[in-house]
């Protein structure tokens, strides 16, 4: 079996390379929850050279190009071999845009993909509430009809980004007499509209990457609806699906990875080179061989979606993988370092910021957003592995 490139995908190859070579200079820092214009520019950079958006349609902001796998792959391996940030990865971009593209009114799509791809309108997602978390559909923040618009109150927690984002994409309660999947709408709007308070929540980075968001009486007109009312638990699932693939997206995995061999490169262990000390040469190459197959399934992925095909558990497993992959990344990172792991916020000696002591905390977290490990799990059980439903226990009534 010959796993060769053609010539074809060789040029390609170089082509890639040659447009990092030559921009690499331009390539912005990480930073905070709003694009800075560094990454504004690097992002359209991007997008005009097919690298990013890259089969979104160019009457919609993107590249327009056809899909092709083998040609997404090469970019993710070039960009990780210069270590070159990719294309944003946010909530807007990754998560509403894809849904705006199969739900989504045309008026819908020309107002809010081409900004939301380009960095410029940054999204957050109003889903969670202190009483539906891993149940979602018990959420009580509900949207009166007013004739002309709905009337939100209520409020949503753990609510990323809300603190920096200009626009919200939102489930209410617009059926309140409705079973509770059926009685919900998914609506978007604008952050600053009046009756809307955030406050940040402090999370163990340090940082407030989390908020509460309370909505009193927040007008929201009855066209910024997306999908039908009362059909919001069928968006959001939508919505839902491209969610999980951000959390365990493989290209990040493999950039971390690029990354921790340049560290391991140059941290030393008693006057060597970590990556000759067997011990941690052996957790690398563990590490490596899961990255890889998440790089194979996701091409699977890929393949599925190119056949108009559900991916089946192939699909299933990527946010409870890709998360705890990409925590244990960092874990193996912070080892290499040392004592010098521990240090954070300022500290002289700190390496690269403290993006991996960072990382490190935010990761944990993320196995439990989006949905927890052990809701990930029986997903997988009852969706892919078709095994029964966890039996409810009888109410106390019924058992005294």
């Amino acid at each position: 079996m010959d796993l060769a490139y053609d010539a074809q995908y060789a040029a390609f190859r170089e082509e890639v390379r040659a447009f990092a070579e030559a921009h690499r200079h331009l390539a912005p820092k990480r930073t905070g929850h709003r694009p800075t214009s560094e990454q504004i520019v690097w992002q359209k950079l991007l997008i005009a050279h097919g690298y990013a958006a890259r089969t979104i349609p160019a009457a919609y902001g993107g590249f327009g190009a056809a899909p092709d796998i083998l040609k997404s792959r090469i970019i993710a391996e070039v960009f990780a071999e210069y270590s070159l940030p990719g294309g944003l990865a946010n909530q807007g971009i990754s998560m509403l845009v894809p849904t705006l593209l199969e739900l989504g009114t045309e008026e819908q799509k020309q107002a809010f993909i081409a900004p939301t791809l380009q960095g410029e309108m940054v999204w957050c997602q109003g889903y969670s509430e202190p009483g539906a978390g891993s149940d979602l559909a018990s959420l009580k923040t509900r949207a009166d009809d007013d004739g002309e618009n709905f009337i939100i109150n209520g409020q949503k927690i753990w609510t990323s980004t809300a603190h920096a984002a200009d626009m919200i994409f939102c489930l209410v309660r617009t059926e309140p007499d409705a079973p509770k999947h059926q009685g919900i709408s998914y609506l978007t709007f604008s952050m600053k509209s009046p009756g809307i308070e955030v406050r940040p929540l402090k999370t163990m980075t340090g940082g407030a990457e989390f908020n509460e968001v309370f909505f009193t009486d927040v007008k929201v007109p009855k066209t910024q609806i997306v999908g039908a009312r009362g059909q919001g638990w069928f968006v959001a699932n939508a919505t839902l699906k491209h969610e999980r693939g951000m959390l365990g997206d493989p290209n990040a995995a493999l950039s971390r990875l690029k990354a921790i061999i340049d560290l391991m490169k140059t941290e030393q262990l008693d006057g060597h080179r970590v990556m000759d000390n067997p011990l941690y040469l052996d957790r690398l190459m563990q590490l490596q061989a899961r990255v890889m197959s998440m790089q194979f399934n996701g091409m699977r992925i890929l393949t599925s979606a190119l056949k108009g095909e559900a991916p089946g558990m192939a699909g299933l497993i990527v946010k409870l993988q890709g998360c705890e992959l990409n925590h244990q990344l960092a874990a193996l990172a912070i080892d290499v370092m040392g004592e010098l792991g521990v240090l954070y916020h300022g500290s002289p000696h700190e390496r690269d910021g403290g993006v991996w002591q960072h990382r490190y905390m935010f990761d944990l977290g993320l196995i439990i957003g989006g949905g927890t490990a052990q809701i990930q799990k029986n997903i997988i059980s009852e969706r892919g592995l078709d095994m029964p439903r966890e039996p409810k226990l009888a109410p106390v009534s019924a058992r005294a």
